[in-house]
């Protein structure tokens, strides 16, 4: 994402947020304002929950009780205490606190939701609501407390709680201060919440939709990026890219596929390491182990599978989702649109392909440390093997995560533990679903990093023959940020977490495609 996407100002209401928008808001601070349009059906929604507030008729969250107490009806004099109520016993999580990014997106992308005209919301609530969000003003959200339905409850409890004043909150990445003491000094008013407010300020899928976006977005990074540590590895272990013609992978059109091995030929196109072993004479295997020869379709299927989420992505992130609504024609109705099923089930999915594609990942760094399968390398790129043991700790940090990685893809969706005195009798743990999903990705960045350090070292073993434009540029690029050369054993972590940086920031790409031109 360049410096002007992070910046441009996002404006709501005039059409969905996308994937790359609400990146933009939750990591990168970009400014964000709503529509006129948006504000006018801000109005005309409040209008229909303010004249309904007057039926002798109980309405769902405007005049009764919520969930299992649905059947009471509260008469006008308790129902800014009900609000109040609502929220304060709602924001009930615990545990450590979750990240800024995910706060911010879950605030954005309830504003879209308030925005919509759907819910009733009051313009003044609103306003404070998107001043916390522009202000940097971030409610502190706790770990465990929703079960994805009726959606992120707890989570989205807490953020409505720093709205009455209450609560806690960091400002701009600061320390964490009472929300009363944040407001004041921000010059902002706490809001009285009326009729129907405090359900559509917690009704919402919002969690663990922004989790949603902001793996999406980084897995589209990692998949790149683990296109290239292939190729870095299979020319490192002189494996062959015969296998990623065109015309072979045309003959299985998986989308996914063919890109990361146009990739994965763009990486290696020129290698004198490659050259080195075409004669058949001179080499002698026939096929490449399936770390090496199927890396494009370990790869590609993860990208379909990560372009699928995104559709789904888009699809919620154009929804209105709150319980009850406001329809178009103005009836305010009950549903079920926050049950987060369809979040959930895809949160799963890419957590287990995070887990594969980390899972070849460390299957080709192990390859580069066994003599017996390393093709004339020394035992762990060790450089005097017995007195140093080279990399062979680095591989069990690739492979701790791994199987991190596979316990974190058991799907926490076909879980569900009723709730509300049974009203609320099937849940989609979809918030869980997106917690583990975002260790997932990050171990897979981790792993990707060792395999780049470890085919770093083996390409550099290969001397004097010299890698590809491309892998000759990610070395150059790491070594930028520490010591990737061969050598007697020194400390590993730093210079691990050095590559670790580089997968991050997008270095390895950017390093890559000034030998490339764009990778896909």
């Amino acid at each position: 994402m360049t410096t002007q996407q992070q910046t441009r100002t996002v404006t709501i209401g005039e059409r969905p947020l996308t994937v790359d928008e609400v990146v933009a808001v939750a990591r990168h601070h970009a400014p964000v304002e709503i529509s006129d349009a948006a504000w006018e059906r801000v109005r005309a929604a409040r209008t229909v929950v303010e004249g309904l507030a007057e039926d002798t008729v109980a309405h769902y969250g405007v005049s009764t009780g919520f969930g299992a107490l649905a059947t009471r009806h509260i008469p006008h004099e308790k129902r800014a205490q009900l609000q109040r109520s609502l929220v304060r016993s709602h924001a009930a999580g615990s545990g450590p606190e979750v990240e800024e990014e995910v706060v911010r997106a879950l605030m954005l992308l309830r504003i879209q939701t308030l925005a919509t005209g759907r819910t009733g919301i009051r313009e003044e609530t609103l306003r404070l609501y998107l001043a916390l969000l522009t202000g940097h003003i971030t409610p502190v959200v706790h770990e465990y407390g929703s079960l994805g339905c009726s959606g992120d409850l707890s989570p989205l409890s807490h953020c409505a709680l720093v709205l009455m004043g209450e609560g806690s909150v960091r400002v701009a990445g600061g320390d964490v201060v009472d929300a009363g003491e944040a407001l004041a000094a921000a010059g902002l008013t706490p809001v009285e919440l009326l009729e129907k407010e405090g359900l559509a300020l917690i009704n919402g899928t919002d969690g663990m939709l922004g989790m949603l976006c902001l793996a999406i977005h980084d897995l589209r990074t990692l998949l790149t990026t683990a296109d290239i540590s292939a190729a870095m590895s299979i020319e490192g272990l002189l494996g062959t890219d015969d296998v990623f013609a065109a015309d072979l992978q045309a003959l299985r059109p998986h989308p996914g596929q063919a890109l990361a091995a146009e990739n994965m030929r763009a990486v290696l196109a020129g290698s004198p390491i490659r050259d080195s072993h075409r004669d058949p004479a001179a080499c002698t295997r026939v096929q490449d182990a399936y770390s090496l020869r199927c890396s494009p379709q370990v790869h590609g299927g993860a990208r379909d599978t990560v372009e699928y989420a995104a559709t789904v992505a888009a699809q919620e992130l154009a929804a209105a989702v709150d319980n009850p609504v406001v329809t178009p024609d103005g009836r305010v109705e009950s549903n079920g649109n926050f049950h987060g099923a369809p979040v959930a089930y895809v949160l799963d999915f890419l957590a287990i392909v995070a887990a594969d594609v980390a899972s070849m990942s460390e299957r080709r760094t192990d390859r580069f440390l066994d003599p017996a399968r390393n093709h004339g390398l020394p035992p762990f790129l060790a450089d005097d093997p017995g007195v140093d043991s080279g990399l062979m700790i680095a591989q069990y940090t690739a492979a701790g995560m791994v199987s991190e990685m596979k316990r974190l893809a058991a799907p926490a969706s076909v879980d569900s533990i009723p709730s509300s005195a049974m009203q609320e009798d099937h849940v989609s743990m979809g918030w869980g679903a997106g917690r583990k999903l975002r260790r997932s990705v990050d171990a897979l960045s981790r792993v990707v990093a060792v395999e780049l350090y470890t085919a770093t070292r083996g390409i550099a073993l290969r001397a004097p023959l010299r890698p590809a434009p491309a892998t000759g540029a990610v070395i150059a690029a790491l070594a930028e940020r520490g010591d990737v050369a061969p050598g007697p054993d020194r400390v590993t972590s730093p210079e691990l977490a050095a590559a670790h940086g580089a997968v991050l920031d997008r270095a390895v790409i950017a390093a890559a495609e000034s030998a490339t031109g764009p990778l896909n």
